[in-house]
Parts: structure tokens; C-alpha cells; sequence
């Protein structure tokens, strides 16, 4: 069995119990190191871990393939939630498996996020831009999302597509620049926020940061009509 499983925003008590499970019992996980750093402490001593790293990802995830294919528990472990950032590495997972995975989700810190920012996902539109790639379609969605006056949740690319880049995008499009802005930097953990305009978003943040952008008149919920 090979599953691909998210592992929460960084706080070990916001991992899945079902999460918690596959890791302890698995003979090989896998994942970036950053990720592998969380939930090191239910690694269990015979499993045996496999780093991944931008470079050697490929290969790496072949080897993780033949075991699962030899008939080996696996797991790839994701930041968060696979299904908000990670599907560009969960389609290597599958390439090199060459069959469809069990996937297994996790709490994302966009989930955190809009709980810290009193924002409901009905109103919000999730856009990530932490993807390799020509990032064209995704910018004009961030657009639109804005225009049609819904708060916008927005994953940065580090480092070239930062919070700071973002907003003088949205700015050079026409977005108005008074739109309520925030960021916030390692949810559940070391958290530091950050609030203003669109304007007034020209500082760097760290690359474990997510961005508020609030509608500037929201549309009007529709569920005391229910």
C-alpha cells in the first residue's frame, strides 16, 4: 500500500489520528524534509525514511514505488492538506507508482487561516501559486476572484512570488489598492501576523506564509434566507 497523507500546518495536535496511525506503522515514508521534521517523533526506529529534496525528488520517489510495489507499507508525507498545494507532487507519486494512490487529507493552514481571520470558505476563494510552472491562468482567477468582491486566501511562491510581488500585481491590474490585507507567518506554531492594505504590503515574509486579501464590500450572506 502506498498512501499520501497530509500532516496538518506544523502542530503535532492538529495531526490526523488516522495520520498519526499510518505513519507509526509504516515500513518507508518519504517526504521534504521540512515535513518530515513534524512528525518525526511517530517514525517508528525500522522504518526506513526517505528525503526528498526539489532536485532528487523523482528518483527518490521511484525508489519509494519499488517498495511499494514489493509490497512494503509507504507513506508520502505533505504539508497540510494535499488537495490545497500538493497535487503537483502527489502526480510524481503516481507517475512513478504508475496507478492512482490512496490519499489521506490533513488540516491546511488555510484552514487555520481563515479560522484566525473569521472568514468563511463560502465568501473566500482559495488561490496557491506554490506550484512550478507559468502561473497565467491562476492570476487571472485571483483577479476575477477579487472583482466579484470575494476575500481571497492566497498561497506565495517562494521566493519570486511573495506577498510583496503579489500585491503590485494586483495593484498593476487595476485591483484597488485600499483592499484589506493580511499575512500570517507559521500558523500554530511561531505565528506572527501582519495587517494593512494592499498598498502597504512591501515588506518580505518568510516562505511559510499565507495571504489574506479581504473583499472590499462582501457579498451578503445568504443563510439567514435558509
Amino acid at each position: 500500500m502506498l498512501t499520501c497523507i497530509g500532516i496538518g500546518p506544523g502542530d503535532p495536535s492538529h495531526l490526523t489520528i488516522a495520520a498519526k496511525r499510518r505513519i507509526e506503522n509504516a515500513d518507508v515514508i518519504a517526504g521534504f524534509k521540512s515535513v518530515l521534521s513534524f512528525i518525526d517523533p511517530y517514525i517508528g526506529s525500522a522504518t526506513r525514511v526517505t528525503p526528498l529534496t526539489y532536485k532528487d525528488q523523482t528518483e527518490r520517489l521511484k525508489e519509494v514505488a519499488a517498495a511499494h510495489h514489493a509490497g512494503k507499507d509507504c507513506v508520502v508525507a505533505f504539508m497540510g492538506d494535499i488537495h490545497f498545494s500538493g497535487f503537483q507532487l502527489l502526480e510524481r507519486v503516481e507517475r512513478a507508482c504508475g496507478h492512482r494512490v490512496e490519499r489521506l487529507p490533513g488540516i491546511s493552514a488555510a484552514q487555520m487561516l481563515a479560522s484566525r481571520c473569521n472568514v468563511c470558505f463560502d465568501e473566500t476563494s482559495f488561490v496557491t501559486f506554490h506550484r512550478r510552472g507559468d502561473l497565467t491562468l491562476f492570476l487571472n482567477h485571483l483577479v476575477h476572484v477579487l472583482q466579484d468582491r470575494r476575500h481571497a486566501i492566497v498561497v506565495p511562491r517562494p521566493w519570486d512570488f511573495m506577498p510583496k510581488e503579489i500585491a503590485e500585481y494586483l495593484i498593476d491590474r487595476g485591483i484597488s489598492p485600499d483592499h484589506p490585507t493580511e499575512v500570517w507567518e507559521n500558523l500554530t506554531g511561531e505565528e506572527a501576523s501582519w495587517q494593512g492594505t494592499l498598498n502597504d504590503c512591501r515588506q518580505d515574509f518568510s516562505d511559510m506564509s499565507l495571504m489574506l486579501i479581504r473583499a472590499m464590500e462582501p457579498v451578503p450572506s445568504q443563510l439567514n434566507d435558509i
